[in-house]
């Protein structure tokens, strides 16, 4: 099975010359993240990720999670891991310094967890989930809440979760019917959620959980809903543990994948729980959580089929076959070109995956420090634009590349023992959670372009044929190709527009394929952009043989990979008109 070797030389290309870093690193407050800052960083994050963090992943995968006394059992590498974790400050990178953070751009935290998920995914969802905690409790949060609990939470002492699910409530929250009674300083919370990722475990001292439930009083729907934070323990009024409230696992969920995090169903039996943000606007204060979620688990496909990329190049070179055409001897299977096909194919999906990833995340910071309402709005727009398409299109391709990570491997893949399997079982959750996909197609298709009529989306557009017209001259070629497929994006634009304006039916039927086709013009663009810094870097004297190789990268995408935006545009065509667009009794005739 391979090592993890983050990829740092990618890393801090698409964090410079795609995410604009360097430019974010002059903003007052993030001073600090200059270019020797976010190298030290990255190169021990990377150390820690490879030989900390990577050696759990097999052993978790294969021991997983018990329920033993009401507590969560987790493998026993775990809690090391996580205090090590917790030690260097690796949670604290972009929180505010007022609460112990270090101030540094949310950007920068980036690619950290993006290694803390490649070297394992199910032990970085518990990290994961207590930043977006503590975004949600810093933005929401009262001022005694914030300095009760968001110190712990920064430092990671404690951890976080997310309680939504319930199994009357899946993506429609609407109906959830936990509740809340008020009592005194505090409410009660009793009710049962599902699929609580990291409900409970051992690896740090408290677990703070938030929690949508309704009001005696609220009004029916999602604008009942009311946001609570829920402590495992009690917190005393001098900043000690108290009793154990009664918020507990009840049962863990056996999955097909990520075996060692704990997916447990929650019961809260009149626990103790502190209402957060205003009373029924919980959804709202939760989406705050959400939408980092969601960035999260695009930057988790990224993160898994790098992994997945890793191992099956390693193995490639490893694994004696027959002849190539054009050999005479048995040697490694990297001499074939199907393999190289299916290696290429992953490499240029991860990075540009990556790179949409890494530029959405980038453009949060510019907003928090934009220096006019103008400069603000239009960074939050494009990131709330780029949002569905990185939760969507890159936890897509993570199926296809961690699907061909087994591939490489043949009928060694299939095998549990040489680990590609894992990877392609943990990626199967990245397009269910967080939001289904078919709801991110939807979320884009409607709030973010409809609802504005397709304003950010022509920006977004113009955007890409400025990399097409400052492409480097050996780039034309691929210049070209990716402007036909920008023009096929503005095309499907304006579909998009002018038949919603007379058939409600047409966005739902085309939202999948219309953020496919997105996904894989902004994955061309992003490498465009990222092949002419390489080319420029290389003309002022770098001769890194990876500069090359990120030109490499551009060029097998435009012509194997972007073409593939062709068959999502006519498949938009197919609209309304589609047997998916066909009232519920014709689509059930149609199938008997």
């Amino acid at each position: 099975m391979a090592d993890y070797n983050a990829p740092l030389k990618d890393m801090k290309l698409t964090l410079n010359h795609v995410a604009r870093m360097p430019e974010l690193a002059q903003k007052p407050g993030f001073e600090d993240a200059s270019a020797d800052m976010v190298d030290a960083i990255l190169e021990e994050a990377s150390r820690v990720a490879r030989d900390v963090v990577s050696p759990t992943n097999w052993e978790g995968d294969q021991q997983g999670v018990q329920l033993k006394d009401g507590g969560v059992v987790c493998p026993e590498s775990f809690k090391e891991v996580y205090q090590q974790y917790a030690e260097g400050g690796w949670g604290s990178l972009q929180f505010d310094p007022e609460y112990g953070g270090q101030g540094l751009p949310f950007l920068l935290s980036i690619p950290v967890m993006e290694m803390w998920h490649s070297a394992n995914m199910a032990w970085g969802l518990c990290p994961m989930l207590s930043q977006g905690a503590v975004e949600c409790l810093d933005l929401n949060g009262s001022d005694e809440l914030k300095a009760k609990y968001l110190p712990k939470l920064v430092s990671g002492e404690w951890c976080g979760t997310m309680n939504l699910t319930e199994s009357n409530a899946g993506s429609d929250l609407s109906v959830v019917r936990t509740k809340a009674e008020p009592e005194g300083d505090h409410y009660r919370i009793s009710g049962e959620k599902i699929f609580i990722t990291w409900g409970d475990h051992e690896m740090s001292e408290n677990i703070i959980h938030l929690v949508l439930a309704r009001l005696p009083d609220a009004p029916p729907g999602v604008r009942g809903i009311s946001l609570f934070l829920v402590p495992k323990y009690l917190v005393n009024e001098d900043g000690s543990l108290g009793e154990r409230n009664t918020a507990k696992p009840l049962s863990l969920e056996h999955k097909l994948g990520i075996h060692a995090s704990a997916t447990c169903v929650m019961g809260f039996d009149n626990a103790i729980g502190y209402l957060v943000g205003e009373p029924n606007r919980g959804l709202a204060c939760m989406f705050t959580m959400m939408n980092n979620a969601r960035l999260s688990v695009g930057l988790q496909g990224v993160s898994i089929s790098e992994r997945a990329y890793q191992q099956a190049l390693e193995y490639a070179f490893e694994r004696i076959q027959g002849p190539a055409v054009g050999t005479k001897e048995a040697g490694p299977i990297i001499r074939h070109a199907d393999v190289r096909r299916m290696l290429l194919t992953m490499k240029t999906l991860t990075e540009a995956g990556r790179a949409i990833a890494y530029d959405a995340c980038g453009s949060l910071d510019f907003a928090t420090k934009a220096d006019s309402d103008e400069a603000k709005a239009r960074e939050q727009t494009r990131a709330a634009l780029l949002t569905p398409i990185v939760k969507g299109w890159c936890t897509e391709v993570a199926q296809e590349v961690t699907s061909l990570g087994v591939q490489v491997h043949g009928g060694m893949g299939y095998v549990e023992e040489t680990g590609a399997a894992q990877h392609y079982r943990d990626a199967r959750i990245l397009p269910i959670y967080e939001g289904t996909n078919g709801i991110q197609a939807l979320d884009l298709v409607g709030r973010k372009t409809l609802m504005d009529k397709g304003a950010a989306l022509a920006v977004l557009i113009e955007e890409m044929r400025g990399a097409v017209a400052s492409a480097d001259p050996s780039l034309t070629a691929q210049a070209k190709q990716l402007e036909e497929a920008v023009n096929g994006l503005e095309k499907a634009r304006e579909l998009l527009l002018s038949g919603a304006e007379t058939d409600a039916v047409l966005p739902g039927a085309i939202a999948y394929n219309f953020m496919m086709l997105a996904g894989y013009v902004c994955g061309g663009w992003e490498l465009l952009r990222q092949a002419s810094a390489a080319v420029e870097l290389a003309a002022q004297g770098d001769d890194d043989p990876y500069l090359q190789a990120k030109q490499e990268s551009a060029r097998f995408y435009m012509a194997h990979l972007l073409p593939r935006w062709k068959g999502f545009a006519d498949m938009l065509n197919d609209g309304s008109q589609s047997i998916m667009a066909l009232p519920e009794e014709q689509f059930a005739s149609a199938w008997q």
